[in-house]
């Protein structure tokens, strides 16, 4: 491995395999068949915790044994030792350093493995003193797992890590969702069914979701399980009893009832219950700063499912990469925690006109105010991630630079809140803005001033390291710094003083690890200080040849104050730093306020820098049908095309009502664009971009058009491109139906469709059959505004007699016989497809291109059927390789006839000597006759 601490790892480990110097408890056992106290603590240990490896620190390593040291030294390729014998075997070991745990941490995470930290819990030299077999206190201060990270090391700081669960109740009737960001404290609840489930947890995308067992081994919902990222933790079904759960919600947050948080109903209280639960079982009687759960209100969100999600590549690409989805496109936020709520805001958008307006009114202000925009986004760079910081230090991981992150993020609220405040005076602040504005200004000021003053320029990362509270701030803190950064000059000091007290300027105060400090004088000055009345302060210590050797009482507390003085110093500076947290968490809800609020501002005014610079606008959202888009173009593909000096093409988009007066029985219906033309053209660009639209819409953020008025879209269903599943034992055609159905099934008049290219996984008529079906349903049935891109010019002849479809095609160009693609779309269908110019353009053989031009035009001979006969005896890997073959003349014709008539087992010799001399005759001839 090429990393440092993997290295640093191997070194260490391969020096602790050679040495032998270590304490007793963990040298290798006399007696092979009985542990040591040290292993046997250890199996102890373990058996506590048989789900996870166990992390057991040892001074400055955690080292792990057994099973799990063979797991872990695969899992991060670092060298697998032996230490000692249990049973009659070698102890496999292996061991990672503390200071670069983190590291591995992360990756064995990764890697699906839960890690249990135990760690030291007392002064080895405490241990001793209990005698020479006991070992040092140890337990489990913490369970790793991928839902309940908080280090910045082990986080993506732009993505949230949610931690969910998923319950049911009342026989299946009754399904919820809880998840958590342990790393902030944002806990929600919200409603779901059991058809709605892996939509919800697509959206969520949690690093682990939590289960009761029935759950887990329900076949219904295998395939939703198997679908997800993340990691799957099965729980008893005690953990999601409603009635204990209600009871644990109210012990954590300190409430008589939970009336003030919600109406919850059973499943939601499970869910719930058990989040709280693994939390404190991982967290080991640490309680992070957990907000009180917030309720989700039903249908709060677009719906999209997970086929829907990843085909629009909203927060990753289908191959799982960041750059080249929406969120990477759109992203101008400046703190970790605005790039978190951006991709949350992306990944569920709003369904109330009312609060997207809300959001559309801030990114407004913004857009209006360019120099309260760059000013405000100047002071959020510099801004630390509060809410993490503030989590680190409620569960005690956090240190010295998290108190400084919140020094520095009240700083950066207080001055924000002055901004926004001159603004005001000259217009009128939006609610979101003025919301945000009031959480900024909540916390304290005075913990910031104490934050402030407390804390030095210089700071470690864990306060056990020390030197980080600022000098001046305690005197007593101040003065053991002295004792121990300054020893010489306070020896040096006292060595004067003895000089003038005893007359003899050739004393000198020396320290050696024998005596400590001492007062040295010659042979001939000894006398002196032995005698009254200096021997009453001069303490006679030793004898030698040329010198003689005293110490003092001053100089033996002087001696004890300087060897304490570096403990006590960090003692002081332990307690300081355990005042200032508490201090802070005593603000934890203010802080978390003003966390929040920072979050929002950066996202508004990111919005508001993104419209300024790629030209969006605002759209108009209500509750209509409408759907209507002037030149709208793909956020993610203008960005690409501007890279390389393009320029992309914008389209108009109408899905809504005909009219508004247009409806069918008092109901408005939406409509059905049917979009031909060949490929490469831009179909799947024009259909994805109004998806996407749509999205951006809804999620607060102006929109990449010249205009936009779109009625809420309550679903979104996305058919696009082509893919298997082979683990699921799927085609790429049963993926394809599956999906559609999926579509068919749930679409509603307020939902969005997408879908490209249906049936084209099968044969031409089987395909058309089934596009033609689907066109019928989704028109008849579903009623849903659909862009609908096809192949299939047969379709386009619907338009005719179902009146809410429209023809729609790219436009393209031939030129010399090549094909232009003009990335237009305009009223009317295609007459062809193009596909054979695509293909040239694909770099396609020369011969293929030709011999596929020859076999388009037998089959647009309009005779299908012989031309295909026609195809099967002419394929073009035999004609290429045979010479062409004259048809025989009527010699060789009669000789042919004669020989199909002969029978050659009924042949006699004489008749056959017969037959040779007929067909020569025949050959000699004119015309074949005997």
């Amino acid at each position: 491995m090429d990393e440092p601490g993997v290295k640093a790892a191997e070194k260490a480990a391969a020096g602790r395999a050679r040495s032998d110097a270590r304490p007793a408890s963990v040298r290798p056992a006399r007696h092979a068949g009985r542990a040591t106290p040290m292993i046997a603590q250890y199996i102890e240990i373990k058996a506590a915790n048989p789900d996870s490896l166990l992390f057991y620190r040892m001074g400055d390593f955690y080292e792990l044994f057994f099973e799990d040291a063979e797991v872990a030294s695969r899992a991060l390729g670092i060298t697998l030792t032996s230490r000692g014998q249990h049973m009659g075997r070698d102890i496999p070991m292996c061991g990672v350093p503390v200071k670069a745990a983190d590291e591995y941490l992360q990756r064995l995470i990764r890697l699906g493995h839960r890690v249990a930290v135990c760690e030291q819990l007392e002064d080895p030299a405490e241990a001793r003193k209990r005698g020479a077999k006991s070992v040092v206190r140890r337990n489990v201060t913490r369970l790793v797992t991928a839902g309940t990270l908080t280090e910045d090391t082990l986080l993506d700081a732009r993505r949230a890590n949610y931690l969910a669960a998923v319950a049911r109740a009342h026989g299946g009737e009754e399904w919820a969702l809880a998840w958590l960001d342990i790393s902030t404290g944002a806990f929600h609840l919200a409603k779901t069914t059991q058809a709605a489930l892996d939509s919800d947890l697509a959206r969520l995308d949690p690093s682990e979701l939590l289960l009761s067992n029935a759950l887990y081994e329900d076949t219904t919902l295998k395939p939703v399980w198997s679908g997800l990222r993340c990691a799957l933790t099965p729980l008893s079904r005690e953990s999601f009893e409603s009635t204990t759960a209600e009871r644990r919600l109210r012990d954590y947050f300190g409430v008589a009832a939970l009336d003030a948080f919600g109406a919850f109903e059973r499943a939601e209280l499970a869910a719930a219950g058990a989040v709280i639960a693994y939390v404190e079982l991982t967290q080991a009687g640490q309680r992070p700063t957990i907000s009180p759960p917030r309720r989700e209100r039903e249908d709060a969100v677009l719906q999209i499912d997970p086929a829907t999600r990843a085909n629009l590549e909203l927060t990753r690409t289908v191959r799982g990469e960041a750059e080249g989805s929406l969120v990477a496109a759109i992203d101008r936020t400046v703190t970790a925690a605005g790039a978190r709520e951006l991709a949350e805001r992306l990944s569920g958008p709003l369904t109330d006109p009312a609060e997207i307006d809300s959001r559309l009114d801030a990114v407004a202000f913004f857009v209006d105010d360019e120099r309260l925009r760059e000013d405000l986004r100047a002071r959020m760079r510099a801004a630390p991630d509060l809410a993490r910081a503030l989590s680190r230090l409620a569960l005690g991981r956090g240190g010295p630079r998290d108190l400084a992150a919140i020094r520095d993020g009240l700083a950066t609220a207080r001055a924000l809140a002055g901004l926004i405040g001159q603004a005001e005076g000259l217009a009128p602040l939006p609610a979101e803005i003025s919301a945000a504005t009031a959480a900024l200004e909540a916390p304290d000021l005075v913990l910031a001033e104490a934050l402030a003053a407390a804390l030095g320029g210089e700071l470690p990362l864990m306060a056990r390291d020390g030197g980080f509270v600022r000098a001046g701030y305690r005197e007593d803190l101040d003065g053991q710094r002295a004792l121990r950064d300054e020893s010489r000059k306070v020896i040096a000091g006292l060595q004067a003083r003895y000089v003038e007290k005893t007359g003899v300027k050739s004393l000198k105060v020396r320290h050696n690890n024998v005596l400590g400090y001492f007062v040295d004088v010659t042979q001939n000055h000894g006398a002196r200080l032995l005698a009254a009345p200096l021997n009453e302060s001069f303490i006679h210590r030793q004898t030698l040849a040329s010198a003689m050797r005293f110490t003092t009482v001053e100089l033996g507390e002087l001696e004890a104050k300087i060897a304490a003085a570096g403990e006590r110093a960090l003692g002081i500076e332990l307690e300081i730093f355990e005042a200032l947290r508490e201090k802070v968490l005593a603000a934890a809800d203010a802080v978390k306020a003003a966390a929040a609020a920072l979050a929002r501002l950066d996202v508004h005014s990111a919005f508001a820098e993104l419209a300024v610079a790629e030209r969006h606008v605002r759209p108009r959202i209500d509750r209509s049908l409408a759907f209507r888009i002037v030149a709208g173009r793909h956020p993610v593909v203008e960005r690409a095309l501007k890279r390389s000096g393009e320029t992309f093409i914008a389209n108009d988009c109408d899905l809504g009502p005909a009219s508004y007066d247009d409806t069918e029985e008092g109901v408005e219906r939406g409509r059905i664009w049917l979009v031909t033309g060949p490929n490469m053209a831009g179909k799947s660009t024009f259909l994805r971009q109004n998806a996407l639209i749509a999205i951006l819409a809804q999620t607060g953020a102006f929109v990449p058009a010249e205009l936009a008025h779109i009625g809420i879209v309550d679903r979104l269903f996305s058919r696009v491109g082509a893919a298997d599943d082979l683990a699921r034992g799927r085609s790429t055609f049963m993926v394809e139906m599956v999906e559609t159905a999926a579509i068919l099934n749930q679409a509603g008049p307020r939902s969005l469709v997408i879908l490209d290219e249906i049936g084209r996984g099968t044969a031409t008529f089987d395909g058309l059959s089934i596009a033609w079906g689907t066109v019928e349903h989704l028109h008849e049935v579903n009623v849903a505004r659909t862009l609908f891109a096809t192949h299939f010019h047969e379709l386009t002849s619907l338009a005719q007699r179902l009146k809410r479809i429209v023809n729609a095609t790219m436009k393209v160009k031939e030129w010399g016989g090549d094909v232009v693609f003009l990335h237009e779309v305009v009223p009317g269908a295609a007459d062809r497809s193009y596909g054979i110019q695509v293909a040239k353009l694909a770099g396609l053989p020369a011969s293929v291109v030709a011999r596929a031009k020859e076999v388009l035009a037998m089959l647009e001979e309009g005779e299908a059927a012989r031309a295909g006969a026609r195809l099967i005896d002419d394929l073009p890997l035999f004609s290429a390789a045979r010479e062409p073959v004259a048809r025989p003349d009527g010699r060789a014709q009669a000789v042919l006839d004669l020989i199909a008539e002969t029978v050659p087992d009924e042949l006699t010799p004489r008749e056959a000597l017969d037959l040779v001399y007929r067909i020569k005759l025949k050959l000699a001839s004119d015309d074949g006759a005997d």
